[in-house]
């Protein structure tokens, strides 16, 4: 049985606009495996990276969501400030009660680990449940995450499919990892090997070693027709299309 992936917890914001997903995925990813967790950032407003902290601060104060979303980020990651759980808990609790989708997916991951406020994994899963439904892949992946391993919700597979598959199909790797790897198992969803080594194909194509692991695995296995149609299904496939449910060669009767 090929197992799922449980990264450590995103402080990443949704990065939709300006940027290509797949290669910000591919990067960010990267510095995750390395155990470096990167400043989270929004895509409209680069630029208040490079903002001092006195400015930053102070259009935080005024209630900007991006500057508090950013001043957060700074606090949790020690960029620029002495590392502080809860002055980043405030800043992202003040953008993630103003929509922020980047802070509610970080104020649930601070929930998660208890850093900075008591463990809660009830509110958690309520931030990011809100981060999920305006589209944030990263809090769709930790939904997904949630729901397979029955942590802070009751389990239930087919709840971390839907999740895993909506973060999957914007180009998330690690969400297409999991997806392939319950396709694999037939966790959730009929079991499908050549649906699992597309997905673990794409996710492998954006550097994720465990997916190109978990795909040799399952191609020993795999008839040549299997094969050809799983890479088929994974060229043609392009980040914001719907991935197919079933294939041709690769379901089980």
């Amino acid at each position: 049985m090929l197992r799922l992936l449980r990264l450590p917890d995103y402080q990443l914001a949704l990065l939709t606009k300006g940027i290509t997903m797949t290669r910000l995925i591919s990067v960010f990813f990267l510095l995750l495996l390395l155990g470096v967790m990167p400043l989270a950032v929004h895509a409209q407003k680069l630029d208040y990276i490079n903002l001092s902290l006195p400015e930053l601060t102070r259009m935080a104060e005024a209630g900007d969501a991006n500057a508090q979303f950013d001043l957060g980020s700074r606090y949790s990651l020690g960029q620029g400030v002495p590392q502080d759980y809860r002055q980043a808990f405030n800043w992202y609790r003040k953008a993630a009660e103003q929509g922020h989708d980047g802070a509610q997916n970080n104020l649930g991951s601070m929930y998660d680990r208890g850093n900075g406020v008591p463990q809660s994994l009830q509110q958690a899963i309520y931030w990011w449940r809100k981060a999920a439904a305006q589209g944030s892949p990263p809090s769709q992946y930790l939904l997904g995450t949630a729901y397979a391993n029955g942590r802070g919700v009751p389990q239930n597979y087919r709840q971390a499919v839907s999740w895993y598959q909506k973060a999957a199909e914007q180009g998330f790797s690690p969400a297409q990892l999991n997806l392939g790897n319950m396709y694999a198992n037939g966790e959730g969803v009929h079991k499908d090997i050549v649906l699992a080594y597309a997905l673990l194909g794409l996710a492998a194509a954006n550097g994720h070693n465990d997916a190109a692991r978990s795909r040799d695995i399952i191609a020993k296995d795999m008839t040549r027709p299997q094969i050809a149609e799983g890479d088929a299904i994974a060229s043609r496939w392009r980040p914001g299309q719907p991935f197919p449910t079933s294939s041709r060669t690769g379901r089980s009767r």
